[in-house]
């Protein structure tokens, strides 16, 4: 069964560019209201969609955008916690800095979001957070350990928190994603490829390896698709996979596998 979802209010994290942009201008034809965020919206000048300015690390931004959304349409429906930045490298080399920022934009920066829409999705009556994860979280991946730690703890998080909700009629579900053809790889962080590291081998390969899968990666109105088909759903599962068939079914040979063997697997994936 589908509800009818249109001209209802959307706010999408990071929707300047990549999946979040494509999710919002899919949103936008099937006639919602939809609202991106950027930390300068100035870059993305060409949206078909208002971009208002929010940094996900910094909570005085997110509770400005939370408040001018809801001064223009007075509600916020349904929440995309888009934002996110990549991070790769031996995790014995990654700086801690690094790892303390992939955190606060891939965990923090979705939990500030989210308590921030709350207590208005609560006064109106109910509401729709999907929060954008990865496969890569269902799974601890060699030299992208940090980013598959940062996803998996939000998949977690909003298992938790879909119980905390359920007696305000505010829905909550993870999608995660697989490999996109995005620009993703270029705003990663990368941990240099040092030609002292003991690493150095190892981690270039599983590097290059990672930038093919983005660049022949699906195209993200597949994504965009899905996402509609979740707010049309009356009462959305806890966790959906968008990706290549073979992506969706490593986390279900996860589950099945010997740690051994499913490591093995991994190791063979990334001539490791």
């Amino acid at each position: 069964m589908k509800t009818d979802t249109s001209s209802k209010v959307v706010l999408i994290t990071g929707g300047s560019s990549g999946i979040g942009r494509s999710i919002g201008e899919f949103l936008q034809h099937k006639n919602f209201k939809v609202y991106g965020t950027s930390r300068n919206p100035q870059t993305g000048s060409d949206s078909p969609f208002p971009l208002v300015a929010l940094d996900v690390t910094k909570k005085e931004t997110i509770g400005a955008a939370v408040k001018h959304i809801l001064e223009k349409e007075g509600r916020i429906d349904v929440l995309i916690n888009n934002a996110g930045v990549g991070i790769t490298g031996p995790i014995e080399e990654t700086p801690e800095e690094e790892i303390k920022k992939a955190f606060d934009t891939n965990y923090f920066g979705p939990l500030n979001v989210t308590k921030a829409v709350l207590p208005h999705m609560r006064e109106q009556g109910g509401g729709l957070i999907i929060n954008i994860t990865s496969i890569a979280g269902y799974m601890g991946l060699p030299y992208r350990g940090i980013y598959s730690a940062t996803k998996g703890a939000l998949e977690l998080t909003t298992e938790a928190f879909r119980m905390e909700l359920k007696d305000f009629n505010i829905k909550m579900t993870n999608v995660a994603p697989g490999d996109f053809a995005t620009n993703i790889a270029a705003g990663r962080y990368h941990a240099p490829v040092m030609d002292n590291s003991p690493y150095k081998a190892a981690y270039k390969n599983t590097l290059e390896i990672m930038n093919q899968h983005v660049d022949s990666g699906k195209d993200p109105q597949v994504m965009a698709r899905a996402i509609l088909k979740i707010i049309q759903t009356p009462n959305p599962r806890g966790h959906y996979k968008v990706g290549e068939p073979l992506q969706k079914f490593s986390i279900a040979l996860k589950r099945i596998l010997p740690d051994k063997v499913y490591e093995k697997m991994l190791l063979k994936h990334y001539k490791l």
